[in-house]
Formats: C-alpha cells, sequence, structure tokens
C-alpha cells in the first residue's frame, strides 16, 4: 500500500465516521421526539463542522462570523454538517453547539454559519 492510497483510505475512513455520527445524532433526536429527552444532550463533535471551509464576514447587527457554503466544501463534509444542523433546527435564535465547541453553528438558506461562543 502506497502512502497516497493510505492517505486516501484513512480520508474516507474520517468522513464515513463523521456520516455516522450525524446520523447517530438525528436518529437518537428522533428517539427524543418519540419518548421524550434523553438524560443528556449529546452533540456531535466540533470537527463536523471544523473540517468545512469557512469564509470571514463582518455584519452589523451580528459583528464577527464566519459562513461556509456548499460549493466550496466537498460533498461529505457538506451534507454531515447540514444534516446535523437541519435536524436540530438550528437557527440564529436556536444554535447548535456543543460542551467544549469554540464556536456556535446554524443554517439559513444555503450557508451554514459559525460564530464564536461568548463564554459565560
Amino acid at each position: 500500500m502506497t502512502d497516497e492510497s493510505l492517505t486516501l483510505f484513512v480520508e474516507d475512513l474520517l468522513d464515513y465516521l463523521t456520516a455516522q455520527e450525524a446520523a447517530i445524532v438525528a436518529l437518537k433526536m428522533q428517539i427524543a421526539k418519540l419518548f421524550g429527552p434523553a438524560k443528556e444532550d449529546v452533540a456531535v463533535k466540533e470537527e463536523t463542522f471544523t473540517c468545512l471551509k469557512f469564509e470571514s464576514q463582518k455584519g452589523e447587527k451580528l459583528g464577527d462570523f464566519e459562513t461556509a457554503t456548499q460549493k466550496n466544501n466537498t460533498p461529505d463534509h457538506w451534507n454531515s454538517a447540514y444534516n446535523v444542523l437541519a435536524k436540530s433546527n438550528a437557527t440564529i435564535n436556536n444554535r447548535y453547539h456543543g460542551e467544549g465547541y469554540q464556536f456556535s453553528y446554524w443554517i439559513y438558506g444555503d450557508r451554514i454559519f459559525r460564530q464564536v461562543l461568548k463564554r459565560k
């Protein structure tokens, strides 16, 4: 096995595991809707989102934030991240993040947004 083929294998394996992780979160959410919330909120690892290519933005109301678009990202990474946010109903008013996250995430239209979490 060459270094290149090993690298491709590892990248594909990581993409597969990220997709599986997103699917598990979606299933847990469906179970919670049927039977009530789980005892602890479980978020996917932030790497699901940090592997995306974001571009810096600045707005009057939001200040500094970043956006990612589908065309600038690989389909596997984009779909995993977008599906997690869509299934979580992540909006600007209901941002997605987990314990230890550096950013909060949400979707609007066809873009994924992120902004640095403010520490309490």
